[in-house]
Formats: structure tokens, sequence, C-alpha cells
């Protein structure tokens, strides 16, 4: 496989209407960058929250040498055109249209051999993390044992297995 560029690993969740703003996270980061590669895309219950609606959620990739904060403005923008209040001091404990964490940089092979674990403590995402890391450097991952979900808008289907998505 080609080096991979740097670039930034992120968690992507939705809980409200998550077909629908799962894809247009996706879409909106894709009005962005010309790729993003997408672990599968996973059913989880809640964490640390009190609600009866399972998140869809995906670890993603995005090749950049932007700054983290032009990035994180970006992801803020996408959260709140999907309906997110930014501005709710208890919006990380609440149900949410969108939720986009950036977890770290990645800059060359030896990040990629990175645990999980030293990446984020979002313990939920490790099996996607592993699985979206062995799928960029073709190392050998354990399997994860559910199965993905799909997601489909306009045309554009993902989330059963990893992938890359290109911009139109």
């Amino acid at each position: 496989m080609a080096e991979l560029a740097g670039g930034y690993l992120l968690g992507l969740g939705s809980n409200i209407n998550p077909q629908h703003n799962f894809a247009a996270i996706v879409r909106q980061l894709l009005s962005h960058f010309d790729a993003l590669h997408l672990s599968r895309v996973l059913h989880i219950p809640p964490v640390g929250m009190n609600s009866h609606r399972d998140f869809l959620n995906a670890a993603a990739f995005i090749e950049t040498d932007m700054a983290e904060t032009d990035l994180k403005a970006i992801c803020n923008q996408i959260e709140t055109a999907l309906g997110r209040d930014r501005d709710d001091p208890d919006s990380k404990l609440k149900d949410r249209p969108a939720d986009i964490d950036i977890l770290t940089y990645f800059n060359g092979l030896a990040d990629w051999q990175r645990s999980a674990s030293s990446i984020t403590d979002e313990y939920f995402l490790y099996p996607l993390i592993n699985e979206l890391c062995a799928f960029l450097t073709g190392a050998a991952s354990a399997p994860i044992m559910q199965k993905g979900t799909l997601v489909s808008i306009d045309g554009l289907t993902f989330g059963e297995t990893a992938a890359t998505i290109h911009r139109d």
C-alpha cells in the first residue's frame, strides 16, 4: 500500500436520526477533503449518558496537513449544521445528531502501530480504530464480531466494511 500522508484520526457518531445524520457527517467531511478512510459503522449503546438511543459509530482518517484548530472548526460547524447545540455545557451527556471527535494526529508508520488504548479512553472505538489501522496499513487485525451497518445517501453506500470514500 502507498504511504499515507499525515492526517487525523477521528471518532464519528450519531444517535438522533443516526442513519441520515451519519451519512450527512460523511458527505460534509467529503465537502472539505478529497477522501475519507472509514472503518465499518457499528450500532453501539450510549456510554456515559442516560439514553435509550444507540449510536452509529465509526473511526475515520483524513489525510491533511491542516492545523488541528482549523479541523476542529470544520467539525464543530458540521455538528452545528446537523443540529447539535455546542453552547450547551451538557451537550456531551445528551443525545446528539452529530459527534465528531479528533482523536489524534498520525504522521508516520510508528503512529499507525500505536494501540487504540493509547489514542483514546473511548473503549467502544478500539475495535474500529484497530480495523481502520489494519485496513490502511495492510496489517492483520482481529475480526470484529459485530456486523457493520449499511448507511446510504444519494447513491453513496458504506458501513459494512472498512472503505475509502472519495469526493465526487
